[in-house]
């Protein structure tokens, strides 16, 4: 039971008590003074009876009539004559009826009439004695009356305690709900402080309360910190701080493969010609300069051009990739030219090449690299600043116009040719967290069902994100209905511009309550980095049905986000990148390590995304994933069974 119901429990029985002993008093209190003026009446009456009957000189008629004439006034229960023998003369007697006390009051409070006994006399002949007892009835008549008075007052004045009793219950639940409130944050892993109440106890434990959130989010900031040193030394080059060589191809591999990968886009080949030769001449320190102005020309471009990353393959050699197809030639030439006008600043022989090479979505890691070395080989040859270009591939919808492309996407979402994909996610004992459920769209009609990368480019390009989110979700409700297994599914985080997308999630889910429950719902970690307001909300609005929320594809930027204790998580899935060849590289394993430590201090469940071998799902494991998903959860061991 609640504190506050135990407050409102004693104070309710405190009244109860304090009402009924009141009107108990007060009842007592008026039956003794009754009784006492009962018996002062009785005393009073048999005295002036008595006088009456003293003067009819013991005639026993004349005596009589006037004992009648007295006990039918009605006032009386009984009066009572008795000669000087002692044997009766005269009796009368009545019962006692009350005209409003209950019988059961009556019993219940007894009146008692003590007689009052006069002597009867002649001069100084004494004729008798006379007993008169007064009706009790109008005593119980009029204790009854004063009791419910008392006990309307009595119930005024307790109504009137409650509600101040009330207001201050109130003074004191607002702060203690808070203060709760404040509590159950921590244990999600949320950092909130509250106001400080007036109630001096309650301020004190929200003083200390506020105090310890702050410490708490210290140690968190300084726990990102650590992180984020983690991820640079795991992932970036030293130098430059673009990412390594074992990271780009992660990376890349990563881009190639998933399912929301780009359906097509470019790699470039940069190389330093000559850089053994430079260094030797220009020195180390001047060496050093010219690589990080190649790397800021690069770092330059990728913060210019949304997906596009770049990396340091080795000392003399850089790479870009571009996240659309045909971009490859022309943006190997703009950068060729950016640096053949900045480096021979640092001397007359400092020279690149560049390789361009068009890539497509599913291709082989080593396809791709072959056809950008052949074009930096071919650039090479040729000489300083030259760029050469191979395996160009046109998109299969680049002649399309964005009417076509609106027209075509919205007729599938519209014609409900739209299915979702399955994959499992385990835990640590194989069993299935749920199913992650990308959105795949039939674009031509009898076609194959189209992967993300090849349909997602278009919807965003005309901002029909919302709409294929909203399908594949109602999609998952419904095949939770039918076997009740959990799902996830992908939102784009360009859905998180429209003002009224996370209303119409809410409002899906809770049009399905049981379903929502096992939904899982997740956006990309820039979604987070980049619109952290819109991510937290969509995060509140959908938690509220009870489905979780959390994001994907992240790792390269969790640590950097500043007030990732407030975005409201459930779960976080380490991209690809992080995850694959991790068991070969002790830098990244620290740095998972550590990240998990950070995300698990929040209560936020880990899971790795693309899981290739058994090697690294042991050392994920080991880092303390909560999760794995990937090639070899698919395809290793016994399919995976509901919990």
């Amino acid at each position: 039971m609640s504190l506050i119901r135990q407050i409102w429990l004693l104070l309710l029985a405190t009244l109860g008590v304090a009402l009924a002993a009141s009107v108990t008093v007060n009842t007592a209190a008026s039956r003794d003074t009754l009784q006492t003026q009962l018996r002062l009446k009785n005393s009073d009456n048999a005295t002036a009876l008595a006088f009456v009957l003293s003067q009819q000189k013991g005639q026993r008629e004349l005596m009589e009539l006037a004992a009648t004439a007295q006990f039918d006034t009605g006032f009386y229960r009984r009066i009572r004559i008795t000669g000087a023998d002692g044997k009766p003369l005269f009796e009368r007697e009545a019962a006692a009826t009350a005209q409003y006390a209950p019988a059961w009051f009556m019993a219940l409070v007894p009146i008692t009439s003590v007689p009052g006994v006069a002597q009867v006399s002649d001069g100084w002949r004494a004729l008798g004695a006379v007993e008169v007892e007064s009706q009790s009835a109008y005593a119980h008549d009029q204790l009854w009356r004063g009791s419910v008075r008392s006990m309307w007052a009595m119930a005024l004045v307790g109504l009137l305690a409650g509600l101040m009793a009330w207001l201050a219950v109130l003074r004191i639940r607002r702060p203690l709900d808070a203060t709760v409130a404040q509590a159950v944050s921590l244990q999600r892993g949320e950092y909130v402080t509250v106001a400080e109440p007036n109630v001096p106890e309650l301020r004190r434990l929200a003083r200390a309360m506020n105090a310890m959130v702050a410490r708490l989010r210290t140690v968190f900031e300084g726990q990102a910190a650590q992180v984020e040193s983690l991820r640079r030394q795991a992932s970036c080059d030293t130098l430059t701080g673009l990412p390594s060589r074992s990271h780009f191809m992660a990376r890349l591999a990563a881009t190639l493969q998933s399912e929301d990968g780009t359906r097509a886009g470019g790699l470039v080949l940069l190389r330093v010609l000559q850089l053994g030769e430079i260094n030797r001449s220009l020195g180390r320190e001047t060496t050093d300069s010219l690589i990080a102005t190649i790397a800021h020309t690069l770092q330059a471009y990728t913060d210019r051009v949304h997906g596009a990353f770049a990396g340091r393959l080795n000392g003399a050699d850089f790479a870009l990739v571009l996240p659309e197809g045909g971009m490859a030639h022309e943006s190997a030439l703009a950068l060729v030219a950016v640096l053949q006008a900045a480096l021979p600043t640092f001397a007359g022989r400092v020279a690149v090449a560049a390789g361009a090479a068009e890539m497509r979505h599913g291709a082989p890691l080593a396809e791709v690299l072959g056809n950008a070395d052949l074009a930096l080989a071919g650039a090479e040859s040729t000489g300083p600043f030259s760029v050469v270009a191979a395996g160009a591939e046109a998109s299969a919808w680049a002649g399309l116009g964005e009417h076509e492309w609106h027209e075509r996407v919205s007729n599938t979402l519209a014609q409900r040719r739209v299915r979702l994909g399955s994959f499992p996610v385990v835990d640590r004992l194989n069993r299935l967290i749920h199913l992650e459920c990308p959105l795949r769209m039939q674009l031509e009609t009898g076609g194959a069902f189209e992967v993300a990368a090849h349909w997602l480019p278009l919807a965003v390009r005309s901002r029909l994100t919302p709409a294929a989110d909203e399908h594949a979700l109602a999609l998952a409700l419904e095949a939770i209905a039918l076997d009740g297994l959990p799902r996830c599914v992908n939102l784009s985080p360009a859905s998180l511009w429209d003002s009224g997308f996370a209303t119409r999630l809410r409002t899906l889910l809770e049009g399905a309550p049981r379903a929502a429950r096992s939904v899982w719902l997740e956006v990309g970690e820039a979604a987070a980095a980049d619109r952290f307001d819109l991510t937290r909300e969509l995060a509140r609005q959908v938690r509220a049905t009870g489905a979780r929320f959390g994001l994907e594809h992240a790792g390269e930027r969790l640590s950097r986000i500043d007030r990732l204790f407030e975005a409201g998580l459930d779960y976080v899935k380490l991209d690809t990148s992080v995850t694959l060849g991790m068991s070969l590289d002790a830098n990244r394993v620290r740095f998972v390590e550590g990240l998990v430590t950070m995300l698990h201090s929040l209560s936020i469940q880990v899971i790795a995304e693309g899981v290739a071998d058994e090697a690294d799902a042991q050392a994920l494991l080991a880092c303390g994933a909560d999760g794995l998903t990937g090639p070899w959860v698919r395809v290793a061991g016994e399919p995976p069974a509901p919990p």
